[in-house]
């Protein structure tokens, strides 16, 4: 199984967060990355939040660097 992740640091936000999440398994990551979202960022828990949160995942491991941000 590859390894994914997921990095706020691709995404806007009035935090400016740099937390990225990596897991082996695609839903422990979708699980962390969704108690990241409602607790740090405010979303509410939704199959539409969960789609969005899935479709963002990447596999390897973070980057060092920041990634370019997405269009808001």
């Amino acid at each position: 199984m590859t390894r994914q992740y997921i990095d706020c640091r691709a995404f806007p936000s009035e935090k400016n967060c740099s937390v990225a999440i990596a897991a082996d398994n695609a839903q422990e990551l979708l699980e962390a990355a969704v108690q990241h979202a409602v607790a740090v960022h405010g979303h509410t828990d939704s199959p539409e939040l969960r789609q969005q949160i899935s479709a963002s995942f990447k596999e390897g491991t973070p980057p060092v660097e920041a990634p370019k941000q997405v269009a808001a």
